[in-house]
């Protein structure tokens, strides 16, 4: 998501590698769940959020839209976000013990618990995992940045930033981050050249492709990728640049 503000207004003045200690530890967020409330539509979704989400809840695209997710147009595209649910929206059964302390108030992510803890946390979308660190790209890359602005009220420890992510294979993960990011900024670029009808129709497709259309979960992520990459791209030839 295109961000209208400054790199020198949001980040700390250094940048990260995965090697890098960072200052974001926060006693694995005991007591605490302010980054999973009040979010509104901000938490995209990615293809590889998609499959982990699938993997972890056993629950498709379209089990999962209008109940946790829902889509709008980002930059261009229609992606799909995590909703915020309201207390008064709570219709599931409650887990845990009857006397467990309830923390569910105002609006929050639909998978935060009634203890106020993340129920997907081991396969949780890759921008909760980054938070409050940031991406900032640059030609042919990106390097990590720590958000300045980001969870401030609590004192922070030291921790790899490899750790802080948790993501098995970082260094593929990260070339697919870029190819994701780099193919959403040249799809954008070339819908402004179509007719209303035809961008909704190539927004919807990609939609299709990368997100509706189930993943098996038993299979890997990035070879499944791939393979959808290399069809989408293909379809859309004739307006993606060569």
């Amino acid at each position: 998501m295109i961000r209208d503000r400054s790199i020198e207004e949001i980040f700390d003045g250094n940048y990260y590698s995965p090697g890098d200690m960072v200052l974001v530890g926060c006693s694995d967020c005991a007591g605490c769940s302010e980054c999973c409330r009040n979010t509104g539509d901000s938490i995209i979704l990615d293809p590889w959020d998609m499959y982990m989400l699938t993997k972890g809840t056993g629950k498709t695209f379209t089990d999962m839209i209008e109940r946790e997710i829902e889509i709008r147009l980002v930059d261009g595209l229609i992606l799909p976000n995590l909703m915020q649910h309201h207390e008064s929206d709570e219709t599931g059964e409650r887990s845990g013990r009857e006397d467990a302390p309830d923390l569910l108030s105002g609006d929050h992510c639909p998978f935060l618990s009634q203890a106020g803890r993340c129920s997907i946390h081991p396969f949780r979308p890759g921008m909760c995992r980054l938070y409050p660190m940031g991406r900032y790209y640059t030609e042919g890359g990106f390097r990590y940045i720590l958000q300045k602005d980001e969870c401030t009220d609590r004192e922070k420890t030291s921790v790899l930033l490899q750790d802080w992510l948790g993501i098995e294979n970082l260094a593929r993960y990260e070339s697919y981050i870029l190819d994701w990011h780099d193919f959403k900024g040249q799809a954008e670029e070339s819908l402004h050249i179509l007719t209303q009808k035809s961008r909704e129709s190539v927004t919807r497709y990609i939609l299709q492709i990368f997100f509706v259309h189930p993943y098996e979960v038993k299979l890997d992520f990035y070879a499944q990728y791939d393979a959808r990459m290399e069809i989408c791209r293909q379809a859309l030839a004739d307006i993606l640049p060569k």
